[in-house]
C-alpha cells in the first residue's frame, strides 16, 4: 500500500485524506492536535508543527512515504517542498515554494517576468518609521492595500483612504505577520477573479476561472464564489497565458495553484498573488469537480505520487459557493432547508452567531450548488 504524507489536518484537509482512502492509500497526517479534525479519519497522525520540516521530515523516511502534498495551506507548502526534495519525491523546488509563500519575493519574481502586477512595497518593524520608507511612500496615491506579506483568508488585510488611517492598518498586517512583514500596495479596483492550474513536471494545465464576490473596504472577505467566469473567452486565453508566465517566474512545476487577479474596467489586468496549493473555500475541493467533472483532489494525489496524467474535463456547468454571516443572513432560511433544493448539494451552519466579517473565519455557514442553468441565484 502506498503511503501519502499531508501536511495539515484542519478541516481543509479531509478532502485528501478521503479521497486517498477512496484510492486505497495510506494517510499521515502532520500538524498541531487543536482543530485536527484530520486525526480523527487519517490512518497515523503525528501531532508536529506542519513548519518543523527537519522533524517532519525524519518521520517520513522512516515511514518510508510515496508522496508528499497539501492542498489548502500556504504555509504547509515549503515544507511539502522540502520533504520532496530531500526525499526524491515529486514536488516543488523548495526555493520556489518559499518564493510563492512571501507576497514580496513573489511581487519581484512577477516584476522580473515582466508579469502584470501592482505598484508594491516590503515594511518591516525594523525599518517602519525610517526616513527611506517615508520617501518611498510619496509614491502611492491613496488608497493603499496593507496586508501580511505571508497570510491568507483576508487575515489582517486593510483599505486605506487616509493618511491617518496608515499606521494603524500597517501594525494590524505586522502583528498578523508570522514574520512581521506587511505590504503595501496599489489599491486596483476592479472586478476579482481567481484561477485553477494543476501542474506536473513543468507543464502547466489550466482547470477554471472562479468570479469572485467580496464584502467591501476595508477587510475584502469572499462572500460567494461562482464557476466558470463570465469572462468572454478570449479573456480566459490571455489570463490562462499570464498565469503560465507567472508560475514559471516564481519556479512552481509541481501540484496544485490558485492565482488571484483584478480587471479594471478599461481592461487592465494585474495579478495580485499565487499561492502553491489549491484554492480554498471550496473553490479546488468541490467546485473545480462540479463545474468541469475532474477530481481535483485526485490530481493534487497523482501529482505527489508521480502517476499524473492529463486532466479531462467531462462537462461544463455552473457551480459556486455562497458564505453565511451577518451580511448574508438572508441566507439562513435556504440553508436550513436546502434539501428542498435541487441545485444545492451541501449546505451547513458552522456557528449559530452570525458576524460581520474582518475575516474568513468569521463565517458561519455556506452553500454549495451545482447548475446546468446557469448561476444559482439567492
Amino acid at each position: 500500500m502506498k503511503k501519502l504524507a499531508i501536511i495539515g489536518a484542519s478541516y481543509l484537509q479531509e478532502p485528501v485524506v478521503k479521497k486517498a482512502e477512496e484510492m486505497g492509500i495510506f494517510t499521515i497526517c502532520f500538524a498541531w492536535r487543536e482543530g485536527a479534525t484530520c486525526a480523527d479519519i487519517c490512518d497515523k497522525f503525528y501531532p508536529i508543527s506542519i513548519i518543523e520540516k527537519e522533524e517532519i521530515l525524519r518521520i517520513c523516511q522512516e515511514e518510508k512515504i510515496n508522496g508528499i502534498c497539501t492542498i489548502a495551506s500556504d504555509v504547509a507548502a515549503p515544507t511539502v517542498a522540502y520533504v520532496a526534495n530531500k526525499m526524491g519525491l515529486v514536488g516543488n523546488d523548495y526555493d520556489s515554494a518559499v518564493r510563492a509563500n512571501n507576497k514580496y519575493l513573489m511581487r519581484n519574481a512577477f516584476m522580473k517576468a515582466g508579469v502584470p502586477c501592482p505598484q508594491y512595497m516590503m515594511i518591516s518593524n525594523e525599518n517602519k518609521n525610517t526616513e527611506e520608507v517615508q520617501n518611498a511612500l510619496r509614491n502611492f496615491n491613496l488608497p493603499l492595500i496593507i496586508k501580511p506579506s505571508d497570510r491568507s483568508g483576508s487575515l489582517g488585510v486593510t483599505k486605506v483612504k487616509a493618511p491617518m488611517e496608515f499606521y494603524p492598518a500597517l501594525d494590524l498586517a505586522l502583528e498578523k505577520s508570522f514574520k512581521h512583514e506587511a505590504m503595501v500596495e496599489e489599491f486596483i479596483d476592479g472586478r476579482e477573479i481567481s484561477v485553477e492550474f494543476i501542474s506536473y513536471n513543468g507543464i502547466h494545465y489550466p482547470l477554471q476561472i472562479t468570479d469572485k464576490v467580496t464584502t467591501e473596504a476595508p477587510h475584502f472577505v469572499e462572500l460567494e464564489h461562482h464557476q466558470p467566469s463570465t469572462l468572454l473567452p478570449e479573456m480566459f486565453e490571455k489570463i490562462y497565458s499570464i498565469t503560465k508566465t507567472a508560475l514559471d517566474s516564481l519556479g512552481l512545476t509541481n501540484g496544485a495553484s490558485h492565482a488571484e487577479y483584478k480587471i479594471t474596467n478599461d481592461g487592465r489586468i494585474a495579478i495580485m498573488e499565487i499561492g502553491g496549493r489549491m484554492g480554498g473555500d471550496f473553490i479546488g475541493s468541490d467546485l473545480v469537480r462540479l463545474s468541469t467533472g475532474y477530481d481535483f483532489v485526485k490530481g493534487v494525489i497523482d501529482v505527489a505520487l508521480g502517476i499524473f496524467s492529463s486532466p479531462r474535463k467531462s462537462f461544463s456547468k455552473s457551480s459556486g459557493v455562497y458564505f453565511l454571516c451577518e451580511e448574508t443572513k438572508k441566507l439562513l432560511p435556504i440553508i436550513k432547508k436546502w434539501e428542498n433544493y435541487p441545485d444545492i448539494v451541501n449546505a451547513e451552519i458552522t456557528d449559530n452567531e452570525l458576524r460581520s466579517l474582518t475575516c474568513s473565519a468569521d463565517r458561519s455557514g455556506y452553500i454549495i450548488y451545482q447548475s446546468s442553468n446557469g448561476k444559482f441565484k439567492i
